[in-house]
């Protein structure tokens, strides 16, 4: 199937563009800026630069059989000013609509229009057991809501045959991004706690789920308003006791209401606001949840954090062979290319003849101006698939890297998974623990950049 998708580089929009591309959709992207879109995006795409305040590029519709469209201004990211609240309002109403017209206009393939949208529709309702078919709530969002979605009617009126999917999402739960990457520091640390009375409902979803919905209302006869929430729906009390649970850590003393709104402003809805939105019409349209609960979601997605231990995953699709790439990567002088300047990294030399399982490698490197001597074990060598290297000598308590290399359509998605540990436990991670992990990123995103040049350009 070719597909338009919109919100590509998003937390719900990676995960599903990869997903799509390795069943063997091809997929064309509406994106701010193109050059950063293909360094970030895990899997191939065409991309055109767009944003709500222009036409949908003609050369973007041709051949297009779905649309899905995830796009919008951040609701979470910073305070709510005045211009923030309209950037968020226009940017989701004037995208829905450019989209709809050039869709009308150009896309006489299109058989369906799957448009994310969101659970604040319904508003603070307390107690109150809600379903797709529930009224609109009071507050910002659901303003939002309500005149975001009421961009589809033409769509509706003009193509009555054309699918029109609505998935109203939740709070969706991931490792890396959104509000449980947000928690994770501070409940790592036993500092948090509920917030304010914790009776307030949480209607979340784990990743893996939301994706799969957004796929089986592409695919499916699916109609109408889908809840992207899971089925058991939490109170904020049940949340924070869960989240500790799955961490081995302690509550904290609750932040109370006023705090929280003095901290947050308007947007504090989002956290005190109470919606308890049940998945009646996505269990009859025949989507199965793999996570029902939320224990079961934060095992899954917190146990790899266990024994003070830092995860964090990069992926690139680069559109070059697998058999193009392994021998750059496998020559370990190559990662003096791939490094950034300000750790005056040098490769010293390596055990043995070639590079494979149990082979020792020796870097020396500066930080802050204090010099670093490494050494790493090749732990894992399974060519031309996956290498894992381990630090035996270093700063890290645990570093452990693993390198992935996966055909996707007519490239490779390249991985890089890195767990690691700072000395001293949590008296480490509360010294350094920030500090650490802003230079790891630093040092991936000149990789990534180098990798960009060096096998895209």
């Amino acid at each position: 199937m070719h597909i338009l998708l919109t919100g590509a580089s998003g937390l719900i929009g990676r995960e599903l563009g990869k997903r799509l591309a390795a069943r063997g959709d091809t997929l064309v992207c509406l994106v701010r800026d193109v050059d950063t879109a293909r360094r970030r995006l895990p899997f191939p795409a065409e991309c055109h630069a767009w944003d709500h305040t222009r036409e949908v590029p003609l050369d973007a519709m041709r051949g297009v059989q779905a649309v899905i469209h995830l796009a919008g201004e951040p609701v979470a990211e910073g305070r709510w000013s005045a211009a923030k609240k309209a950037l968020i309002l226009e940017s989701r109403v004037q995208s829905t609509r450019r989209l709809v017209q050039a869709v009308l206009a150009h896309g006489v393939g299109v058989h369906a229009f799957v448009h994310g949208s969101a659970v604040g529709y319904y508003g603070d309702r307390g107690d109150e057991r809600l379903t797709a078919g529930s009224g609109r709530g009071p507050g910002f969002l659901a303003d939002v809501v309500e005149q975001w979605e009421a961009e589809l009617a033409p769509l509706q009126a003009r193509r009555p045959a054309l699918r029109v999917p609505v998935v109203r999402t939740g709070i969706v739960l991931a490792r890396e991004g959104g509000a449980l990457a947000e928690m994770l520091p501070l409940f790592r640390l036993s500092a948090a706690g509920r917030l304010g009375s914790g009776r307030q409902w949480m209607s979340w979803i784990h990743l893996d789920d939301i994706v799969g919905l957004f796929v089986h209302a592409l695919d499916s006869a699916a109609g109408g308003v889908l809840e992207g929430t899971a089925p058991r729906p939490v109170t904020n009390r049940e949340f924070t006791s869960a989240l500790a649970r799955s961490l081995g850590v302690l509550e904290n003393a609750p932040a109370p209401e006023l705090a929280v709104k003095l901290m947050f402003g308007e947007k504090a809805e989002i956290v005190l606001g109470s919606t308890r939105l049940e998945p009646a019409a996505t269990l009859a349209a025949g989507y199965r949840f793999r996570f029902e609960s939320v224990e079961e979601a934060l095992a899954d997605l917190v146990s790899p954090l266990l024994g003070g231990t830092w995860l964090r995953l990069w992926e690139q699709w680069l559109p070059q062979p697998v058999a193009r790439l392994w021998p750059f990567f496998c020559d370990a002088h190559n990662l003096e290319t791939i490094t950034p300047p300000f750790l005056h990294f040098r490769v010293l030399g390596q055990s043995g003849g070639e590079i494979g399982t149990g082979t020792l490698i020796d870097y020396r490197l500066r930080l802050d101006g204090i010099p670093i001597a490494w050494q790493s074990r090749i732990d894992a060598w399974d060519p031309p698939r996956s290498f894992v290297d381990a630090q035996v000598k270093g700063p890290y308590r645990l570093w452990h890297h693993t390198h992935e290399f996966e055909p996707l359509g007519a490239g490779t998605l390249m991985r890089d998974t890195v767990r690691y540990q700072l000395p001293a436990g949590w008296l480490g991670t509360l010294a350094a623990g920030r500090r650490v992990a802003r230079y790891v990123e630093r040092i991936f995103d000149f990789r990534s950049r180098r990798i960009d040049e060096l096998f895209w350009r």
